[in-house]
């Protein structure tokens, strides 16, 4: 039985405003979380992830961004009608985010403890001799040895991978029903990153806690995701189960990202492949036609003149895409 949808994001707009220049960097983008599910969210640099993380919360700064339409519904209640304290109070309680490198997300002036213990004391009222015992019991929750120790040293005083679980410790504190995670394991080496992962994803099964993956890596999705979501140009292009978008991808720029990933088991011959084309500059594409247009070997003059709306092509799989039916013969070469 599916579970609970939790959180709806509806055509979400948000901008950035320069002089006479407007980015859309979140443009008509929609998505649904479900109670316990990871969603990855997939997309070159610049493609809105982050951005569409930040508008749920209410972190885009103005000047010079703004959530100009569209619809945030959690448990129904539209976030964007939200008060500046009604956000504070949501913000580490109900949904929380781990932001990219902790290194500089980690206030160095406070000790871990204090950092962990903040959104006790803030969201649950406890005192704060209380909040710094519960702060120990998550950092031993994320496996960091000697927690209480460690509650009274500064963030320098770790490596990257034990920032990221204080950041893990910080997030969780308080129980959210959703924890968005943007790029956790950014400049964290290979093995460090797996024990991240991993840690996440059993936070998130024992909590039965919505967990949002924002990444580059395809092979980290297809282990842990339930959902994903391929982004490109502020819009949602490709949505699907991780074996629909995997193993039978329609959008170019989706199959572009899968011929990408280095692949040990074919020959030298085989090469390695990129996306021709540079990111698009959202500033000058006109809101009227198809963001990857320019970079598309299918693309046809209806893609530059006419957006195309998402299309299901098999139960729960969705392509915006005029052409993907002309994706057949690469989808096949895939395997």
């Amino acid at each position: 039985m599916e579970k609970e949808v939790i959180l709806q994001v509806r055509n979400l707009k948000t901008y950035f405003y320069s002089g006479d220049s407007v980015l859309r960097a979140s443009d008509d983008l929609s998505y649904d979380v479900h109670k316990g599910e990871c969603v990855a969210i997939i997309g070159e640099s610049g493609s809105g992830k982050s951005v569409s993380a930040l508008s749920v919360l209410g972190l885009i700064p103005y000047p010079p961004g703004l959530t100009i339409g569209g619809e945030i519904l959690f448990h129904g209640e539209n976030l964007l009608d939200y008060s500046n304290k009604q956000m504070q109070e949501l913000r580490g309680s109900k949904i929380s985010m781990i932001f990219q490198e902790p290194s500089t997300a980690l206030d160095p002036v406070m000790t871990i403890g204090k950092q962990v213990s903040e959104a006790l004391v803030l969201h649950t009222g406890i005192k704060k001799k209380e909040a710094m015992k519960k702060a120990v019991e998550l950092l031993r929750k994320v496996k960091i040895p000697n927690p209480e120790q460690r509650v009274k040293q500064y963030p320098f005083e770790f490596s990257g991978g034990m920032q990221q679980r204080v950041m893990i410790a910080a997030a969780i504190a308080c129980q959210p029903e959703i924890l968005i995670a943007d790029e956790p394991t950014t400049a964290l080496d290979v093995t460090v990153q797996a024990q991240v992962l991993e840690q996440l994803d059993e936070l998130r099964r024992e909590n039965d806690m919505a967990l949002i993956l924002i990444t580059h890596n395809l092979g980290v999705v297809a282990r842990y995701a339930d959902s994903v979501k391929i982004v490109y140009g502020g819009k949602i292009v490709e949505s699907g189960s991780p074996y629909d978008v995997f193993e039978n991808p329609y959008h170019p720029y989706t199959l572009g990202l899968i011929r990408a990933v280095p692949r040990l088991d074919l020959p030298k011959s085989y090469g390695l492949h990129s996306i021709e084309g540079t990111p698009p500059d959202m500033a000058k594409i006109p809101p009227q036609s198809c963001a990857f247009a320019s970079r598309c070997k299918y693309a046809t003059e209806r893609c530059f003149n006419e957006r195309p709306v998402d299309e299901e092509v098999s139960p729960g799989h969705l392509v915006a895409c005029f052409n993907k039916d002309m994706t057949a013969e690469e989808r096949g070469q895939l395997s």
